[in-house]
């Protein structure tokens, strides 16, 4: 336990994400999910006892579509309802530094158990940057190629069939993606406190701290979050 969980009033939560961010998360998971099981018998005769659940090979493919439209709409719902964020998200994206190459050396360590360090961390850690740069690779490659698998009419014969493949390799790829998101957000001991941020915005100050630390001292000084190391909030805790 940190020193920060051994003081009570450093249990208070703060806000981590936007309430758009939220609901953009949550539509982008249903809707992914949606598209991987509606999609499953329509590559192997294996599912094919699935398709009775959708009602039927046509209903199946009108899930499909529906659920494709819906996977797209998270980025307009941050682009309209927090383009703040939005814009925090990708500078942080293109934005590198020594310290997120740092980051991986004690995140290995961290991962199997072993005794790590933290290292100083903005709003997204170096794992975290990757996690987005191979989700929105995946997105896009899905997004793409199922256009042309949608509207076959309007491309040519070969990127259509180029787009079957592409759409195969970029769900393939997510999958696994998703798997190790889920995986260190929600099993990991050392992630799992954060996992409340994609539910309510929220996480424990005393986690913020230790995962982000130089995002929560920036935080502080706007007077946006409580001064965890202050020796007058330990004294009253």
């Amino acid at each position: 336990m940190s020193n920060h969980q051994k003081h009570p009033k450093a249990n208070v939560q703060i806000r981590r994400f936007p309430k758009a961010f939220v609901w953009a998360h949550a539509i982008n998971g249903i809707a992914f999910f949606a598209l991987y099981i509606t999609a499953l018998p329509m590559y192997t005769e294996f599912f094919d006892w699935l398709y009775p659940v959708f009602g039927g090979p046509a209903a199946a493919r009108l899930l499909h579509r529906i659920f494709a439209v819906v996977f797209i709409t998270p980025t307009f719902i941050l682009l309209i309802f927090s383009p703040k964020f939005f814009f925090l998200w990708m500078k942080e994206l293109i934005t590198w530094k020594k310290r997120d190459l740092q980051f991986f050396g004690h995140f290995v360590k961290e991962l199997f158990g072993f005794k790590f360090g933290h290292v100083r961390q903005t709003f997204f850690n170096a794992g975290e940057k990757i996690n987005s740069i191979l989700q929105i690779f995946c997105a896009i490659l899905v997004i793409a190629s199922g256009f042309t698998m949608w509207f076959p009419e309007y491309f040519p014969r070969a990127l259509v069939q180029w787009g079957y493949v592409l759409h195969n390799v970029g769900f393939g790829l997510g999958i696994a993606v998703i798997v190790g998101h889920i995986y260190l957000s929600v099993v990991h001991k050392h992630s799992r406190p954060g996992y409340s941020g994609v539910l309510t915005g929220k996480v424990p100050a005393w986690w913020a701290k230790g995962h982000y630390e130089d995002w929560y001292d920036e935080e502080v000084k706007k007077g946006n979050f409580p001064n965890l190391d202050d020796p007058k909030r330990k004294k009253g805790a």
